[in-house]
């Protein structure tokens, strides 16, 4: 079974579909992505509704849009099939002007930048169907003929199904400190019910932070009080770079575990790990 077979048992005809295999070239883009198409459809959505000229040109003449995002070598895995319904020129401000695309430009994406010679992009007005919605971040198949060519009209080609997955995996990994501001809602969820010690490691110099979490919200509330600020109200914090963190939960405990139990926890780990100004970033 390949995804032209898939297509044409919803009566979907394969020469009006462009597939899209997308792999952004940002490295952090291309890391966030799956979690924007799994938590964020709309600002996903988004990324895909401008292209280059040729790709433009393509789409022009399509009815469907088959979206997937790279899977490994060789491999895509499903996020939606999207229908056609016409498109419209945005210029330079008025692509900027997107909140979705200033979300994204936060992520490293380069976008329009007037400097390709165009006064304009085409934005595609694109609506994603309930086709095989189920199977979004489960269906993977095999992308042959070279990673390099990213789309393809799907009668043009054969596309093994290779896998249906029982669970999505668009949001499996826990995100690193740049993506904790579209924290996967299983993540968030889990998150919110442990309270625990965590610890911040700046790459940077190799200088550490403890702190403990045991608000209402614990952890997860925790962490996005980070993803807002990025030093969460930390002195020592605010005077660096938070792209250089990495976040790391040291130890998860009782969701009903004292305040003043967790903060002498967190004292302990300041000891061991010597996290105290000078060497550390812990002010006490």
């Amino acid at each position: 079974m390949n995804l032209n077979d898939l297509l044409l048992a919803k009566n979907v005809p394969p020469e009006q579909v462009i597939v899209l295999r997308h792999q952004p070239f940002e490295p952090e883009l291309n890391k966030v992505l799956p979690w924007l198409a799994a938590e964020k459809p709309d600002v996903f959505n988004a990324y895909q509704q401008t292209q280059n000229p040729k790709v433009e040109k393509a789409m022009q003449n399509a009815r469907y849009i088959a979206s997937f995002i790279g899977y490994g070598a060789g491999k895509a895995l499903f996020v939606g099939l999207y229908s056609m319904h016409g498109s419209r020129p945005l210029t330079l401000e008025e692509f900027w002007k997107v909140p979705a695309y200033k979300e994204m430009k936060a992520f490293g994406m380069q976008g329009f930048t007037g400097e390709e010679g165009r006064s304009s992009v085409l934005w595609f007005d694109l609506e994603l169907t309930e086709i095989y919605d189920s199977w979004k971040g489960k269906l993977v198949i095999d992308w042959p003929g070279g990673e390099r060519s990213w789309w393809r009209w799907a009668d043009r080609n054969t596309m093994p199904v290779r896998a249906i997955l029982e669970e999505s995996v668009l949001d499996k990994a826990m995100p690193q400190w740049e993506e904790l501001g579209v924290l996967p809602a299983h993540w968030r969820s889990a998150l919110s019910q442990w309270r625990g010690i965590y610890y911040i490691f700046d790459i940077s110099d190799g200088k550490g932070y403890i702190g403990s979490a045991y608000g209402s919200e614990n952890i997860s509330g925790r962490w996005r009080n980070y993803a807002a600020s990025g030093h969460g109200d930390n002195k020592l914090l605010r005077k660096r770079d938070s792209r250089q963190f990495r976040f790391t939960i040291l130890q998860r405990v009782s969701p009903d575990m004292l305040p003043e139990d967790v903060i002498q926890l967190e004292g302990t780990w300041k000891k061991r790990l010597h996290t105290r100004f000078p060497n550390g970033l812990n002010e006490n």
